[in-house]
């Protein structure tokens, strides 16, 4: 083998080196939005779905077929440990009609003597009804800016999706709790 050829060997080596290192950088930026789209789109672990008023239209004429079937919905709010708020849901629990709007209302003071920004994170229990609990307004879509000892009420506009009824994962499912937990946002980062 000549010079020439272990030299040509040798750069292509270090080229196909350095584009994988390349793909793999681009694939750790894109891991956690495809993550998110993956969860939204399925439900999985728990994460709820966003809708429409429309969408929330089309369940209120398949509750009918439902036959007026509850369910109870458990409620909780915490709060990170950088985050000096007071943050519970007005109400623990609440039983809704599968199919039906309904509304929850959080309440949230800053406790503190500063302007914080938070964000809110949500989960929904058990991971399978994540799929079928459908958000139409909620104070999580957006950040929440709290003035020092401000206090407010935030509204959570939902339904639950006829279509649980006919998941077999969800027989025997007789509580679904939302869970939310408000985070300092990365502009109000000390």
């Amino acid at each position: 083998m000549t010079a020439a050829t272990l030299e040509t060997r040798k750069n292509r080596t270090a080229l196909l080196a350095f584009g994988g290192a390349l793909a793999m950088l681009g694939l750790g930026y894109a891991a956690v939005p495809l993550y998110e789209l993956f969860c939204q789109v399925t439900g999985f672990g728990g994460t709820t779905q966003r809708a429409s008023e429309s969408d929330a239209a089309t369940a209120e004429r398949l509750a009918a077929s439902a036959g007026g079937r509850t369910i109870s919905i458990r409620f909780d709010g915490t709060t990170a440990g950088d985050v000096p708020w007071s943050f519970r849901p007005e109400q623990v629990t609440d039983t809704v009609t599968i199919g039906q709007r309904d509304m929850a209302i959080y309440l949230a003071k800053n406790n503190s003597d500063e302007t914080i920004t938070g964000t809110a994170t949500f989960n929904v229990e058990p991971e399978q009804a994540g799929a079928y609990f459908n958000k139409i307004q909620c104070f999580c879509f957006t950040e929440q800016v709290l003035e020092p000892g401000q206090e407010v009420r935030m509204p959570v506009l939902y339904f639950v999706d006829p279509k649980a009824l006919d998941d077999p994962n969800m027989e025997g499912v007789e509580q679904i709790t939302l869970s939310y937990t408000f985070h300092r946002a990365l502009d109000s980062a000390e």
